[in-house]
């Protein structure tokens, strides 16, 4: 069978995979215990996989990195259909849902079969994402170069270009580009696919740059080309094991890797509320069901919220 980005039938299947995700981990939303709500999440996903009508593999996991439940790199699932690869994340933003703090979600990107890149076990990546500015932007250029095409593109000064980066030491000198160049630094601790979608559909944020989850990038990727955005990326291992791991897959950790080298054909980006984020509610219950609010983007149609109800468990 042909996988269908645009196929309803097959993406209300992928929504059911996210929003069981998100309902496991609802009861741990605020617990303290990152782990727990990563476990959680995982197992659910894994049941609702189980019945879903696809021949999926899973390319890009999540797990290795932090120690975390996850779902396994070449693990099939589903009770066949159309053939699809899968980078997933039960809980992106785990601390973020531990802590009760908005932001945290169950993402999903699907792709038909050999279409997504495969990070080879290398953890982080280097992300430039933005709507604006097309393939003028670049991780060639320098940063402060491309804020002034990003400015001049959007009509407006680089003081009023919002930059996303993420709060590690490892993106401090971003940061100070950033803020030297005289744009506005837009910082974030958890949440990596949250940010890179609004950088992405031009939601608050004009561009986001710096080093973050391999995985997470590729997820994003689906969901920067199903927007129209723009994105460039390539491997930043930070550790000599990061390196011998890229070495041994052949992955040349230093070359620029463009749209479609992290997605080679259309595919459907899901993503399901844990906690607020996206402009969506976490999961809440109303006449003693649980509702929850996705968002589904396949680049075909708009993206689309989808918002169901579901019986609660005693």
């Amino acid at each position: 069978m042909t996988f269908v980005p645009s196929d309803r039938a097959l993406q209300d299947h992928l929504v059911r995979i996210t929003e069981r995700a998100a309902v496991a981990a609802r009861d741990l939303v605020g617990s303290g215990d990152k782990l727990a709500v990563d476990g959680a999440a995982v197992r659910a996903m894994r049941q609702a996989f189980a019945s879903a009508p696809v021949a999926a593999r899973i390319v890009v996991g999540e797990g290795e990195k932090d120690e975390a439940p996850m779902l396994y790199g070449g693990e099939m699932l589903g009770t066949g259909g159309p053939e699809i690869d899968v980078a997933v994340d039960p809980v992106d933003g785990t601390r973020l849902a531990a802590e009760a703090l908005p932001g945290s979600v169950a993402v999903m990107a699907v792709a038909p079969r050999g279409a997504l890149f495969d990070p080879a076990n290398v953890f982080y990546m280097e992300k430039l994402i933005s709507l604006a500015a097309g393939a003028t932007l670049s991780l060639e250029r320098s940063l402060t170069e491309n804020l002034s095409i990003l400015a001049s593109d959007l009509g407006r000064p680089v003081s009023q270009l919002r930059v996303a980066v993420q709060t590690r030491q490892r993106n401090q000198r971003y940061i100070d580009e950033v803020r030297a160049a005289g744009a506005i630094v837009v910082p974030f601790a958890d949440g990596d696919v949250v940010e890179s979608l609004r950088a992405a559909r031009g939601e608050g944020v004009d561009l986001l740059i710096g080093i973050g989850g391999a995985p997470e990038g590729v997820l994003t990727a689906v969901a920067v080309a199903a927007s129209g955005g723009h994105m460039q990326a390539r491997l930043s291992p930070q550790t000599a094991g990061e390196r011998d791991r890229a070495d041994a897959a052949g992955q040349p950790y230093g070359a620029i890797l463009r749209l479609d080298d992290l997605v080679a054909s259309p595919g459907v980006f899901v993503l399901t509320a844990v906690t607020d984020a996206a402009g969506l509610a976490a999961p809440h219950v109303v006449d003693g069901a649980v509702v929850t609010e996705s968002i589904v983007i396949d680049g075909v149609a708009e993206p689309r919220t989808v918002v169901r109800r579901h019986p609660m468990v005693p």
